[in-house]
Formats: structure tokens, sequence, C-alpha cells
């Protein structure tokens, strides 16, 4: 059975490195006093249609839409922030008494595309949504979360762009102006194009057949349309920033993919060399209205998603991988009568019951064997059994690394590997 195109097995060996990164980001939401929320994944295609967009990619072309079983429909999440306020919705989370909602998710994300360096048919996320604030300051906060865990992994390459979609005015607005600038040449644009120009012209701009046309580097930007209210949201937002230091830079031409964004929409990019021509890490942006969109009450909010896939591009381009460390405390090596057997698996259970990585041989090898095994697997302390060994009631304990052997009761081999292994931390 062959591998389906677009995914890919996390073996031993890299699993650790995938470990590594989802334990740093749940750290790290922590400091922000996130909470981890855990939705299906899937769910019912509709809250996809009503919360990504009609007009979107994801939804005309790459979601994976589950066989049909009587009325019901369902799809595999293509996205986490749809799936995050159904369940915010659904249980009422909004009522809960400590408000703001914030919350993370880590999970696969599921969308038909062509895959490339990456891009993935099943690709990882991780992301944040803030429900029920406002307050530019929640909008500067989550854009902060996001750049600290990008730093956390020791990336400096790293370029925030930031733009405002504006309110609802604002954008209706510039929504009339894209239709009159784009209209005369929309003959020379793709089908897509001329699709979202009835539908929803700023997704033009996020076109990438068409970028390069010459109508997309003369096109209305939207801060050119932004009311009283937008402007100085967005300028709020700003000074936060500056306020944290955090460096961005504002570009007009920035829309996203999804229909739910409106005021800030950011992006995180790499800029290290060599990384490739797609470069965006991040993305993410406030979604006031999707809420009411998907059934709740009005309540605004911000996220934003983060690739793991392309976050651990990321590290292998800034050469800033994390080290696996794949060594285990201790191996049993063990030979002899079936009372040897019975000593060597009881000892490991002991061992294991307080707290030691350990292993044993199970394939019937003879000592070099079972020593080349410890070798390979890096151990640090081996524990030599045989029948002379178990007569006395002492085991030979190895130091792998100096090659020290010396006899320790075996009521006392676990506690002198422990004690061992926090002098030599110490």
């Amino acid at each position: 059975m062959k591998l389906p195109r677009g995914t890919f097995d996390i073996l031993p060996g890299t699993v650790e490195r995938w470990q590594y990164i989802e334990n740093q980001l749940r750290e790290i939401s922590k400091r922000y006093n996130y909470k981890e929320i855990r939705t299906p994944i899937f769910e019912e295609t509709e809250l996809f249609k009503r919360g990504v967009g009609e007009t979107t990619d994801i939804v005309q072309k790459e979601m994976f839409m589950l066989e049909k079983r009587g009325k019901d429909q369902f799809t595999l999440r293509p996205e986490g922030t749809a799936a995050v306020v159904r369940s915010f919705v659904t249980n009422k989370l909004y009522g809960a008494p400590n408000q703001p909602t914030k919350l993370f998710y880590i999970g696969p994300m599921f969308r038909y595309e062509r895959p490339q360096a990456g891009r993935f048919r099943q690709l990882h996320q991780y992301g944040v949504e803030a429900l029920g604030s406002e307050e530019p300051a929640i909008d500067a906060e989550v854009i902060s979360l996001a750049m600290s865990i990008y730093r956390s992994f020791g990336l400096k390459q790293l370029k925030l762009v930031i733009n405002s979609l504006g309110d609802s005015e604002s954008r209706a607005a510039h929504r009339e102006a894209l239709v009159n600038h784009f209209k005369p040449v929309a003959h020379e644009l793709c089908q897509d194009c001329q699709n979202r120009l009835e539908a929803n012209p700023l997704r033009v701009l996020d076109c990438k057949v068409d970028r390069n046309h010459p109508s997309m580097a003369t096109a209305p930007s939207i801060l050119d349309f932004l009311n009283a209210a937008s402007k100085d949201y967005f300028d709020q937002v700003l000074s936060h920033l500056d306020a944290l230091g955090i460096e961005y830079v504002i570009d007009p031409t920035l829309v996203r993919g999804l229909d739910y964004y409106n005021h800030t929409s950011f992006e995180i990019m790499s800029e290290a060399e060599g990384f490739g021509a797609i470069t965006t890490l991040c993305g993410g942006g406030r979604y006031n209205g999707l809420v009411e969109q998907i059934g709740g009450p009005a309540t605004p909010g911000i996220g934003f998603g983060i690739g793991i896939e392309r976050l651990l591009m990321a590290l292998e381009n800034e050469q800033v991988l994390p080290e696996i460390d794949e060594a285990i405390d201790v191996f049993i090596v063990a030979q002899g009568n079936e009372e040897v057997e019975k000593t060597a698996t009881r000892l490991l259970q002991l061992m294991r019951l307080e707290g030691l990585t350990a292993d044993r041989d199970y394939l019937g090898r003879k000592f070099k064997g079972q020593f080349k095994a410890a070798d390979r697997m890096k151990a640090r302390y081996t524990v030599i059994l045989g029948d002379e060994e178990v007569e006395r009631g002492a085991a030979a304990l190895k130091n792998m690394e100096t090659g020290e052997q010396t006899d320790v009761p075996l009521s006392a081999v676990a506690d002198t590997i422990v004690a061992k292994l926090k002098e030599a931390t110490q």
C-alpha cells in the first residue's frame, strides 16, 4: 500500500522534534494564559461554507468532503478558526465568567491542493483565538504571542507584515473602488479573478496567477478608504506594537485568503536566504462578525494559524533545529537460567517505576549482541545479569561512557542509577 499523496509519516528520530515544538507551543500559550481546545477533525460542511466563505479557494477547491450518508454532509476541517468558533457557540463559552475567551489548538488540517514544498494535503497547525474583546491591545497581544513563538525557537530572519481591512463601511467603499478599477481589464484576468470581482473583489488582490498584472500595482489601497474609526483602531494597534518593541511593515495589499477577516490583518514571513518562494510562516487577523455568522451572539475575535511543517522548514533553514536526545538511561544485559530472566523482568519494571528510561533484550542475543544493542540505544548505563549475579544478589553496573563497572545489590540498582544521573547533571 502506498502513502497517500500529500501526506507523510512522522517516524521515531523525527517525531521527537515535533514533540519538542508542541511542548514549547503549549508552554508559551500558558504564559499568555491561553487554554487548549480540541475540536473534531470533521464538521458539518455548512460550517466552513458559512464561516470560511463560499468564494474562498478553500471552499471552492480544497475541501475534503466525506462520502454523504443520508442528508448529513461532513468535511475534514481545512482550518481551525471556524471549528473553534463553532465550539465557542455550541458550548456557550461566551457566558463564562473569565472574558475574553483565550484558546489555542494543535492538530491536523486537510486541504485538497497540489502538494509542494511545505504544503501538504494533511498539514498540522497551531492556532490561537481570542474571543470577546475589541480592544486594540489584544490584537497586539496576539501578534506578540506569534512573534514570541518564533523567537523562542531561535529564528531571527523574520518580517511582520500588517494591514487594516477596516470595518464594514470602509470595506464597502473599498469594494466599489476595486470593482471600478478592475472592470475595464477583467477580461485579461484569470477566470477565478473574474468570478471574485463580482462576489468578493478584495480577493482579487490575493490572486497568485495575476499578481504581476499591471492593474495590481495601481489597485486602490484599503488604507485610503478607512473611515475615522477604522483608522484610529489601526493606529492604536500599531501604537501597542511600538510599545512592545515589535517591528512591522505596513502592506496595503495584504488581504489574507478568508472571508471572515476585518480590521487587523497580518502575516509573519521568513526572510532567510534559501527558504523558498513561499515565505509566509503565519497568518491571522481580526474576524468580528464570524461568531454571529455561525449562530452565536455578537462577539469580536482575533487569531492566527501557524503551520508546523513550515516552522520546521524555517528552523532547518536557519540551522536551529533542536538536537534530539535519543539516549536511554539503562539497558539490562541478561543471559542465564529462568531465574535470571525473571530477575531481569522485575528489575526492568522497578527501574521504570523509578522514572528511568529502560529497556532489555527480547531477541535472545548473546552478551556481545546485547551490548551492541545498548550502544545503538545510547544507553548511559548497562546492568549485567547472569546466573552468578542473581545467585549472589548483585548486578554489575557499567557506565557506558567511562567503562567503569561496579557491583551493586539488586535491591539498590535503581536508586544507584537515579543518584548517579542526578549527580552528573549538577
